[in-house]
């Protein structure tokens, strides 16, 4: 199963991470560090469907749910 995400100057997903990053003060580098993810993955989230686990842990990572990190 994958996260569908938005295109054509909707907010997209990691536009949203880099957003909810930043009100939380956690570099999105750290985030990626600490959840075991490549270095560089999240951002390549707004043109490759990342797995709902992948963002499901992001998620849990920021305390919010899902559907704030995908709308």
């Amino acid at each position: 199963m994958y996260v569908r995400y938005k295109q054509g100057g909707a907010k997209l997903i990691h536009d949203n991470i880099k957003a909810i990053c930043k009100e939380k003060k956690i570099p999105v580098s750290r985030l990626e560090s600490e959840l075991g993810f490549p270095a560089g993955s999240i951002r390549k989230w707004n043109t490759n469907e990342p797995g709902v686990g992948k963002v499901k842990k992001v998620a849990d990572y920021l305390k919010v749910s899902i559907e704030r990190l995908i709308s």
